[in-house]
């Protein structure tokens, strides 16, 4: 099982990143998955998650209508857009499948600075 995330980087409040997991060695059309996140100090915690066929979706209540979770089973692939970011955000993203729990990628790092 690998879970590679990518596309962190460093951007101004009110901005947005495109995160990607490219996941390898398990049915991953079948499978949930979620984005969960750590900030420095903190637990990590539960982000967003979508179902194997991408019909249903769930947010942490700090991230609705500003974080939207899709994915590409063609290309074994989950995103989540990151609109209207907040410093609140900063933090390292990882995606994970509930399936497989003691995978995780090496995480992406978010900062939202200015």
């Amino acid at each position: 099982v690998q879970l590679t995330e990518s596309g962190g980087g460093l951007v101004q409040p009110g901005g947005s990143l495109r995160l990607s997991c490219a996941a390898s060695g398990f049915a991953f059309s079948g499978a949930a998955m979620r984005w969960y996140r750590q900030a420095p100090g903190k637990e990590r915690g539960l982000v967003a998650s979508i179902t194997g066929a991408g019909d249903s979706t769930y947010y942490a209540d700090s991230v609705k209508g500003r974080f939207t979770i899709s994915r590409d089973n063609a290309k074994n692939t989950v995103y989540l857009q990151m609109n209207s970011l907040k410093p609140e955000d900063t933090a390292v993203y990882y995606c994970q499948t509930p399936s497989l729990r003691a995978y995780w990628g090496q995480g992406t790092q978010v900062t939202v600075s200015s």
